[in-house]
C-alpha cells in the first residue's frame, strides 16, 4: 500500500475514504470497547461491600430491573497464543472442581442480595472454554443458577463453545437445559495461521459441530473470527470468510486482535509476522465487503447478522442496545 491508496467505507450511510495517513494518525492502542467504563478504570478499591451497595441501589428502582448474568469458566486444555483472556491451562479437568465450588457460593451470595422479583433476561457462559467442564458439571452449574434466579420466559441463554473441545453429548445437554444460543470460536481456518497461534481446527471439524447444533434446534448460532493474526492477509482471511458464508451462521463477530505482549508474553513469539496499520485494516474492510455482498448486515463495531435477525430489526427500529454482553 502507498500513501495514495484509500479504502471506501459506508459509515452511517455516508461514503468515507480511509487513507493510510488517517490510520497512522489514529492507530493508537487503547482499552477494549467491550465495556464501559473500560477495564483500566476498574481496580481493587471496588470491593464486596461496594458490590452489595450497588445491587441494593439497583433493587430500589420503581420497576424491577431485568438481570444480565455472565458466568466465567476460565479453563482451557491448551493455550491459544493470541489469547488475552483470563485463563487457566490444564489437561486435568479436575482442577475446575474447587473453582466451581466457589462459584456456587458466589451464585448463592449474589442471588440473596437481588430482589426476587427481578428476572434474568440474559445469561451467557464464557471463558476460557465453558465446555471444558463435563456434561454432568454443566448440569450442576446450570441447576444452581436456575434454583437461585428466576428466568424470564424468553431469556437469552448462550454459551461459547470450542469445536475442538465440545462433545455432542455436551451439546445435547445444553439444549435440554434450555440454552438457545451458541457461539463457536473459530478465529481463522488458514493452516499457517492456526499453526502459528497454536490452534489447529480443521474446517470439517467445525462444520460438523455447527451442523449438529442446527439439528438440535439452537435458535441462534454465532461464530467468532479474529483479524490481525500473524500471517493473515486480506486474501487468506477472505478464504476463511467464504467458508463461514458457506455454513451460514445467524451472526458473525469479527474481532480485532489485541497485541499486548507486555501482559501476555506468549504473543511476542509471532510479533514480526503481524499485519499492521493499513494492511490490518484492509483485512477487515475486505471481510466487510464479502459479508455484506453475501447478504449479512453490518450491525456495527465487529458484528454482522443475517436479514431478519432481531439485531437487524432493532437496528431498523433504532432500538439497538449494547451492554457488557454485546448487542441486543
Amino acid at each position: 500500500m502507498t500513501i495514495n491508496d484509500t479504502l471506501e467505507m459506508n459509515i452511517g450511510g455516508e461514503l468515507v475514504n480511509i487513507s493510510p495517513a488517517i490510520l497512522d494518525k489514529y492507530n493508537q492502542p487503547g482499552p477494549r470497547y467491550t465495556s464501559y467504563p473500560t477495564a483500566p478504570e476498574w481496580d481493587d478499591r471496588f470491593g464486596p461491600q461496594d458490590f452489595k451497595d450497588a445491587i441494593e441501589l439497583s433493587n430500589k428502582k420503581s420497576r424491577p430491573a431485568p438481570l444480565s448474568l455472565y458466568v466465567h469458566v476460565p479453563f482451557c486444555q491448551s493455550l491459544c497464543l493470541y489469547c488475552g483472556c483470563n485463563v487457566v491451562i490444564s489437561k486435568n479437568r479436575e482442577v475446575a472442581d474447587p473453582y466451581l465450588d466457589r462459584l456456587y457460593r458466589e451464585i448463592d451470595w449474589t442471588s440473596a442480595q437481588i430482589d426476587s422479583s427481578r428476572k434474568v433476561e440474559q445469561l451467557h457462559w464464557g471463558g476460557g472454554t465453558p465446555t471444558y467442564i463435563t456434561a454432568e458439571r454443566i448440569e450442576s452449574l446450570f441447576g444452581r443458577l436456575a434454583k437461585r434466579f428466576s428466568f424470564s420466559e424468553n431469556a437469552e441463554i448462550g454459551i461459547e463453545i470450542d469445536p475442538r473441545a465440545t462433545t455432542r453429548e455436551q451439546c445435547r445437554v445444553l439444549r435440554r437445559l434450555g440454552f438457545n444460543r451458541v457461539s463457536l470460536g473459530i478465529q481463522d481456518f488458514d493452516p499457517l495461521v492456526q499453526k502459528t497461534v497454536h490452534r489447529i481446527q480443521p474446517f470439517e471439524m467445525t462444520r460438523g459441530l455447527f451442523d449438529y447444533c442446527r439439528e438440535l434446534g439452537f435458535e441462534s448460532i454465532n461464530v467468532d473470527l479474529i483479524y490481525g493474526l500473524p500471517h493473515q492477509t486480506a486474501e487468506s482471511f477472505g478464504d476463511t470468510v467464504d467458508k463461514i458464508i458457506l455454513i451460514n451462521p445467524d451472526r458473525i463477530a469479527v474481532f480485532s486482535y489485541a497485541h499486548v505482549p507486555w501482559m501476555k508474553k506468549q504473543q511476542g513469539s509471532f510479533a514480526r509476522h503481524l499485519p499492521v496499520g493499513f494492511e490490518k485494516f484492509r483485512i477487515f474492510h475486505h471481510a466487510i465487503e464479502r459479508l455484506t455482498q453475501a447478504g449479512y448486515r453490518y450491525i456495527g463495531m465487529d458484528h454482522f447478522a443475517r436479514p431478519g435477525d432481531e439485531l437487524c430489526r432493532a437496528q431498523d427500529d433504532r432500538t439497538l442496545h449494547r451492554n457488557f454482553q454485546g448487542y441486543t
